[in-house]
């Protein structure tokens, strides 16, 4: 159904796509892993006319194609969806979906139809969106679900999905799962870019393995396993789970009393939690997303009005419930957002730039008079932030949207890392980031914590936070359902908490 002949694209000094070849056969689920910046959005990107090959051949259907612009794919049946989507919040489903091929004359917009149709279309699939809602009152799973209804109303054969579980709940992922396989058995055709083992062992029928640009592996899904796609991806063996020594916790760091946070109207998102965070330990925060974890980071790193909280925050003794997130960073309290776009960085700005978010103000970002900003020791900062994180390409001076998400996140990371910090706080560390880097990140908290910090991590990862985890919390609901102990509970246990069942 699709292939890729010898592709190759090169960015300035950075080679993306070396020879790019691979086929993706008709009917089947095609999964493309690798390492952030191993060239796998690129290939596909070039394949939906985002981007145009320096050279090399796309054939669809057996046949060479011209593909330059996102209008020549879509008209030869190709959709693709991007893992951030590209949605307009403030319109509903319909007015999105035909956002580009309005149906109707120029004077008069024809939305009644369009909505009967992406029924329709809906119903087909199973997808269940409603075509009058508004897209931001919809979760992100529902969105998921519109960008993929945008694809199948322009009646796309071949489905590209860039990362499309980065930003799903695990129920979410065997809905989604579910629909991938409805439409499989349809005849679609549908490419996965993923660095998520388990789910392209799961619901591929062939991968495709990318590294450095170029393609080191093309295998059958049911030959091969985890530690061989690892090993092909990163270039040697790779640790699957997060190895630490026993935490050796030290004196109390935060103390949260009867913490509530509120939500629009009259609801809780965060409900009368309490509990304390030693230095030296890692608390984890599980939960089905939107059950609160968001709220309490985002009022422990001081991003929500004091008028919206409740209860008490202290660190180290000291009330801080009241004090701005400038004044809680400056006391040593490091924060990691979930969203790393609209809550981590400035895009349009330099690593460099972005290195110094937070700390702009004071040393090392400005010199001795306080006033002036201090361009070498910035440039020192960046160098070490990029050395001790890895991040690629190590050029302080590209926009920081010219990142992989991975090297993106590592940028974040070490920034808050680098303070350093006597609290961290971290939300979904690993979203979005290849299996490499997952294992980089893992090692480096449990060093921040081994140093002596103490970590609290929110993460909707359940394998994540328990492995990382000296002590976990449940959120359901705004409230703590329980506390455990990771080593000693089950993942069916937790995840009957997180729905608000009884512990046995």
């Amino acid at each position: 159904m699709l292939e890729l002949r010898n592709i190759s694209k090169r960015f300035g000094a950075v080679q993306a796509n070396d020879r790019v070849s691979f086929t993706v056969p008709t009917g089947t689920i095609h999964a493309i892993v690798g390492e952030n910046g191993a060239g796998k959005s690129t290939a596909m990107r070039i394949a939906y006319g985002f981007y145009t090959a320096d050279s090399g051949d796309i054939l669809v259907d057996g046949e060479v194609r011209e593909i330059r612009t996102p209008h020549d794919a879509i008209a030869l049946g190709i959709g693709m969806v991007h893992q951030h989507f590209m949605l307009v919040e403030p319109m509903t489903v319909a007015e999105n979906i035909v956002l580009g091929s309005e149906p109707g004359s120029a004077v008069s917009l024809d939305l009644k139809k369009a909505a009967d149709e992406i029924r329709k279309v809906s119903d087909e699939f199973r997808l269940t969106v409603d075509p009058n809602a508004l897209i931001e009152n919809l979760s992100v799973g529902q969105q998921q679900r519109v960008e993929l209804l945008k694809a199948l109303y322009r009646h796309a054969e071949i489905l590209i999905l860039d990362e499309p579980t980065a930003v799903l709940t695990p129920q979410e992922v065997e809905e989604f799962f579910a629909i991938l396989r409805g439409m499989r058995e349809q005849g679609k055709t549908i490419v996965i870019i993923t660095h998520k083992l388990s789910e392209v062992l799961s619901i591929s029928d062939n991968v495709t393995v990318m590294r450095d640009g170029k393609v080191v592996g093309d295998l059958k899904t049911s030959e091969t396993n985890a530690a061989e796609l690892a090993r092909l991806m990163v270039g040697r063996d790779v640790l699957l789970r997060v190895e630490k020594p026993d935490a050796k916790a030290g004196a109390s760091v935060l103390k949260v009393q009867n913490l509530s946070v509120m939500g629009r109207g009259e609801s809780k998102r965060v409900d009368n939690v309490s509990f304390d965070l030693r230095a030296g330990e890692i608390v984890g925060v599980a939960g089905v997303e939107g059950n609160g974890q968001t709220e309490l980071i985002e009022a422990l790193a001081g991003l929500i009005p004091g008028s919206h909280i409740s209860g008490t925050i202290a660190f180290e003794g000291r009330d801080i419930t009241q004090l701005d997130a400038r004044k809680r960073k400056e006391l040593g309290i490091a924060h990691v957002p979930e969203d790393r776009h609209r809550r981590g960085l400035l895009l349009d700005f330099t690593l460099a730039e972005n290195t110094i978010l937070g700390v702009h103000y004071r040393k090392p970002a400005v010199g001795f008079a306080g006033v002036m900003l201090d361009q070498k020791g910035i440039q020192r900062r960046t160098e070490q932030v990029i050395r001790d994180f890895d991040v690629r390409p190590p050029n302080p001076m590209l926009p920081a949207r010219a990142l992989s998400g991975g090297n993106q996140q590592k940028l974040i990371i070490g920034r808050e890392f680098e303070l350093p910090p006597k609290l961290l706080l971290v939300s979904q560390p690993t979203r979005g980031v290849d299996i490499g880097a997952i294992e980089f990140i893992h090692r480096k908290i449990v060093e921040m914590r081994d140093a002596g910090c103490a970590v609290l991590l929110v993460s909707a990862e359940l394998e994540e936070v328990t492995s990382l985890s000296d002590r976990l919390l449940v959120l359901h609901n705004g409230k703590v359902a329980g506390e455990v102990d990771p080593k000693k509970t089950s993942n069916e246990e937790i995840g009957l908490m997180m729905t608000g069942g009884a512990r046995s």
